[in-house]
């Protein structure tokens, strides 16, 4: 099985820039989008042989996610069931047989961390929820989780110990989800690969410096660990300041 997840910000900007002949060259079993920027009604963009699920966010333009599958799932869940969190269409769930396949656009803890007592509640209860999850059938989550997990992951650690997506508060998040029962892929296979990135700034020509980081996950229970087979990063994938990151798994 070849998975897709890509923060496309906006998906009515990408698809000037390709994205329909992207999303084909790709060929994914399973595609999600993040940060679509969508109100019901305000894109028609359906892929033959596949089944698209949009969540929208209440608030016009902002968040928002999607996900193309081949495969019919038994069940879909929109958001995590609690109200303060479900209102930006942050999560979508499709339950298949013996897997639950997420994605997720994780709250960014903003300009002076306004946000970031906010993503601290975010973190536990996403992790309650995919753990409930996880106690029925293995879990595969994938989006923008708006974090770099350790040094290795973003190209200047030192000047941006202290904000947003580099906080230790945020990064401890992340290493309690992968302390209890998960699995980063991309770091399981490649522990000390340097320099691949999944978004840039776009100020000061970060991308053409690559002065990026890796926010972008694949995150398995560790279960199916065993049974992945490559996770790629598609840095040379344009459109958004994201570029889309893959899972290979065989399922």
């Amino acid at each position: 099985m070849k998975f897709i997840s890509w923060n496309v910000n906006g998906l009515r900007a990408i698809v000037g820039k390709g994205f329909k002949d992207i999303f084909k060259e790709l060929d994914a079993d399973i595609f999600c989008l993040q940060e679509t920027k969508l109100q019901a009604g305000q894109i028609d963009l359906e892929f033959e042989g596949y089944t698209s699920y949009f969540n929208y966010a209440e608030k016009k333009g902002y968040s928002g996610t999607a996900i193309y599958t081949k495969q019919m799932p038994l069940s879909v869940t929109y958001g995590i069931g609690i109200e303060e969190h479900d209102k930006e269409g942050r999560v979508i769930t499709l339950e298949f047989k013996d897997y639950f396949f997420i994605t997720v656009y994780t709250p960014n803890s903003q300009n002076e961390l306004q946000r970031l007592d906010y993503r601290m509640k975010w973190e536990d209860d996403f992790l309650a929820y995919i753990k409930k999850l996880d106690e029925k059938k293995p879990v595969i989550y994938c989006g923008d989780l708006n974090v770099a997990h350790n040094e290795i992951d973003l190209k200047n650690p030192k000047s941006n110990h202290k904000n947003a997506g580099f906080t230790d508060q945020e990064r401890g998040k992340i290493s309690k989800v992968l302390s209890q029962g998960f699995t980063d892929t991309f770091r399981y296979l490649y522990p000390d690969k340097t320099s691949i990135y999944s978004w840039w700034s776009y100020r000061f020509n970060a991308r053409a410096n690559n002065a990026g980081w890796r926010i972008d996950y694949f995150i398995v229970s560790d279960r199916l660990r065993e049974k992945i087979q490559d996770a790629k990063i598609h840095t040379d994938i344009f459109g958004s300041d994201h570029c889309p990151v893959e899972l290979d798994i065989n399922l």
